[in-house]
């Protein structure tokens, strides 16, 4: 059965997984996390956006596949499968799909706002 996993489980299969809706197009598998540290996977289909936001996380994105248009602050590139964003805490970021791809996000601390009870476990 798909699940979020709890806080603090050492081995979670992606299988196991609960995949979320997180926008149209945009699909989250929240993965292994502690109070401190939350690891996540975002799937997106081409043309799919991660609205312009901030948050009071440090967040690290790799690029696992496809290609996207990230800005950054005032900066915008185009990334690839392999590279890798810092997005400190308060900046506002965001992206465009451009071809079908995933991202694997660092936060820390994790997001409590991710979590269906807003902080569980």
């Amino acid at each position: 059965m798909q699940s979020i996993p709890e806080k603090g489980q050492r081995w979670v299969p992606h299988g196991d997984t609960l995949p979320q809706e997180a926008g149209a197009g945009v699909t989250r598998r929240i993965l292994a996390f502690t109070d401190g540290l939350m690891c996540v996977e975002n799937t997106f289909e081409a043309g799919a956006v991660g609205a312009p936001h901030s948050h009071p996380h440090t967040q690290i994105t790799y690029v696992l596949r496809g290609a996207f248009r990230f800005t950054i602050g005032e900066e915008t590139r185009v990334v690839r499968a392999g590279d890798t964003l810092l997005k400190e805490n308060g900046v506002i970021h965001g992206c465009t799909c451009l071809e079908a791809g995933a991202l694997l996000d660092i936060f820390t601390p994790m997001r409590a706002d991710f979590l269906p009870d807003k902080g569980k476990g």
